[in-house]
């Protein structure tokens, strides 16, 4: 499968998302955070989508919803958990669906944390996971509807996933996210190295994203509650991994 991807910026900090199956060229969005970037994006590529790939239903991602069904005739998929929340909404899906983007299949994982009914799309066959507020680069989504445990089980749901899957995130929050994780892990190298080059990227107004499962293992603190590093400098060498976890949530909420 060959998915083209292109990413830009909307509002302040989210990322808009169009891609494009290259072998029937259907395009999809994942979200829709702003009317006037899609639709600068859309001219400049020529690709008209024909789907919207709804995660969850805050405002910052469901905002032009409506404006783009209108002028492109679209059809709008989202999470049957959160649907009377999601504008325009014609197909509800749950854990296991599978999404076809003209030729492009993705698998529907349930990715409750951030909001009780967000879901993310993995596209199997070109190593793509798109996992909006759910897991960022460097970080995870503030748990405004659940409670710890319940984004733990997320995150250990998407730590599974093949290493080389490229994660896509719904913000632009990874320098921060950056200097976060090394009050906790401190001596991490290849988090070091890592928030170098972060460094360098955001200099040059480079975004930092696509990651992979393999380099969130290896440098994200939301993912390494069994580290035995970061629960020593957390003085929780014997808790449990959701009292670990939840422990590195309430002090990035207070960061």
């Amino acid at each position: 499968m060959t998915l083209q991807i292109e990413q830009f910026m909307c509002r302040s900090d989210n990322f808009g998302i169009l891609l494009r199956d290259s072998e029937t060229g259907t395009v999809a969005l994942v979200d829709a955070p702003e009317e006037t970037a899609i639709l600068e994006m859309i001219g400049r590529t020529g690709w008209r989508p024909s789907f919207i790939l709804t995660t969850h239903h805050h405002p910052d991602h469901v905002e032009a919803n409506l404006a783009l069904k209108e002028r492109f005739g679209l059809k709008i998929i989202g999470p049957a958990a959160e649907a009377d929340r999601i504008p325009g909404i014609d197909q509800k899906v749950g854990e296991g669906d599978v999404v076809e983007i003209g030729a492009a299949r993705a698998r529907v994982i349930e990715t409750p944390g951030h909001t009780a009914g967000h879901v993310s799309y993995h596209f199997a066959g070109a190593n793509v996971v798109f996992t909006a507020d759910t897991l960022f680069a460097l970080g995870c989504g503030r748990l405004f509807e659940c409670k710890p445990p319940v984004m733990l089980e997320t995150l250990k749901k998407l730590a599974a996933l093949p290493l080389e899957t490229q994660v896509y995130c719904g913000h632009e929050y990874t320098q921060a996210n950056a200097r976060f994780a090394l009050t906790v892990d401190p001596s991490n190298s290849a988090l070091k190295e890592r928030a170098d080059k972060i460094k360098r990227l955001r200099a040059e107004g480079k975004p930092t994203l696509p990651t992979t499962i393999a380099e969130e293992l290896a440098t994200n603190p939301f993912m390494r509650w069994h580290d035995p590093v970061i629960r020593r400098n957390l003085g929780m060498e014997q808790a449990s991994d959701a009292e670990v976890f939840a422990e590195i949530r309430k002090r990035k909420d207070l960061a």
